[in-house]
């Protein structure tokens, strides 16, 4: 199982789990914490993955977005349960360049962009309804033609300093390889489960 580049062997695990998952194979698991200290861990989608890190996207006046501007760190949780595999992967985290936004946006289905015009994320609302409307006053604003990227929403990258590669074995004698940021390169070494 050992591989000199950590991004490698999770491109061939990624690869692995687009084939056998049947849900969504890029669900991960983002746990932050706001200036305090307090946790708070959701799903979000893993939108690229490089040498650079791994990024999502998302509201940038969400509770998560508050809490990587305070504390800018997350762990992040990648758990396939057919393959019996899981990484994890902690690290500072910075935002996506405006150009990598754009991008991933103008990507998004419509009624998907039209959505991050509509909703204030996390914010409370008297009924559906309310957001309905929303949905309609930005349908209405940019018709059927192209919706660009609103200003409140932008992506971040989770720059790895730890990469944990575990997979499921018997009587719980389960594998871990762990991959650490040594300089511009990367230690790695096995722990006991």
């Amino acid at each position: 199982m050992a591989a000199p580049d950590p991004f490698a062997l999770f491109d061939e695990w990624m690869a692995a789990a687009r084939k056998a998952e049947p849900d969504d194979p890029t669900a991960m698991a983002l746990a932050t914490a706001d200036a305090t200290g307090r946790p708070s861990v959701r799903m979000v989608l893993l939108k690229a993955a490089d040498p650079r890190g791994f990024v999502f996207y998302t509201n940038l006046e969400s509770p998560k977005a508050a809490d990587l501007h305070a504390n800018p760190r997350a762990a992040l949780c990648f758990h396939w349960a057919r393959l019996e595999r899981q990484v994890r992967i902690d690290g500072r985290v910075e935002p996506t360049t405006d150009a990598e936004a754009d991008a991933y946006f103008a990507s998004r289905p419509w009624l998907s962009q039209i959505g991050a015009w509509a909703s204030r994320q996390s914010q409370p609302m008297r009924d559906r309804f309310e957001l309905e409307q929303a949905v309609a006053m930005a349908t209405l604003r940019f018709k059927l033609g192209a919706v660009p990227r609103p200003p409140h929403w932008s992506g971040f990258r989770v720059v790895p300093e730890r990469i944990e590669f575990w997979i499921q074995k018997p009587f719980r004698h389960h594998e871990r390889h762990v991959f650490a940021r040594d300089g511009a390169g990367w230690r790695d070494r096995w722990i006991f489960p």
